[in-house]
């Protein structure tokens, strides 16, 4: 969701919620407004610490694979040639023990990906999802989408809180609607294929295999024609897979010549 239209429509949501029979509130207007702009224009460090109490309520609310256990064994063995800077943030890996097939990242570094897509997809296969969604916090897109989240969320009731350097602490409710945003948050079509890339550069500086991508984008596609229910929500956010496993295949038969 474009953030601007975002804060369109929670400021005239909130108009309308001020109206009366006398007419709008302006006093709401006004208040509501300052909440939306508040939240859209968060500091970088102010969005670490939303971020930071979001992934906190994330991983109360699901089942982690404990350190050690053939999942998270298996996650941290995949992602430890991925695991450098952020811009400035360390990468946080988890495994959440689920059917669905998902991963995301927030722009703190909390990567988690779901169980339900490890069973889907070869250890090559991970690494290329993993640094596609490494690429989102990299290339900036996950501040924008909890900057987005906030705004549209119960969370921006904080908002006026947010005029200093912290972030004020939010209530589970506020935390549990905040990340179901962000979880759900889509991100443009440009922002996803500038992730692939993000993740097609960093397989190769790596000297891992970049096919990865494209057979992991062959199989999402396959799941995609399946309308599989336990995928649509990684589905329901990316481009069409096909499209995407032609583009990095594009790049592998240029590097070869």
């Amino acid at each position: 969701m474009n953030i601007k239209y975002a804060a369109i429509a929670v400021f005239a949501a909130a108009g309308l919620a001020g109206c009366s029979s006398s007419g709008l509130n302006m006093d709401g207007l006004t208040s509501a407004g300052g909440k939306v702009f508040q939240a859209y224009n968060m500091s970088d460090a102010q969005i670490q610490q939303l971020s930071d109490q979001a992934c906190a309520q994330s991983d109360a609310e699901n089942t982690i694979a404990k350190p050690g256990s053939k999942y998270d064994a298996r996650l941290q063995k995949i992602a430890k040639p991925l695991s450098k800077s952020l811009n400035g943030v360390t990468p946080n890996f988890k495994v959440y023990q689920t059917k669905d097939i998902n991963a995301w990242a927030m722009a703190n570094g909390c990567i988690r990906v779901y169980s339900g897509l490890m069973d889907k997809m070869n250890d090559n296969e991970l690494q290329g999802i993993i640094g596609h969604e490494m690429g989102h916090v990299a290339l900036g897109h996950t501040k924008k989408a909890m900057q987005t989240a906030y705004t549209v969320s119960a969370a921006r009731d904080a908002a006026s809180a947010a005029g200093g350097a912290t972030v004020a602490a939010l209530s589970a409710s506020q935390l549990g609607d905040l990340t179901e945003k962000f979880i759900n948050a889509q991100f443009s079509q440009s922002q996803e294929l500038d992730a692939d890339s993000f993740a097609y550069d960093t397989m190769k500086a790596n000297n891992l295999k970049t096919t990865g991508l494209v057979t992991a984008f062959n199989k999402l596609a396959a799941m995609e024609s399946g309308s599989s229910s336990a995928a649509e929500s990684m589905m329901s956010s990316h481009p069409e897979s096909k499209d995407r496993m032609q583009r990095i295949q594009a790049r592998i038969d240029a590097d070869k010549k």
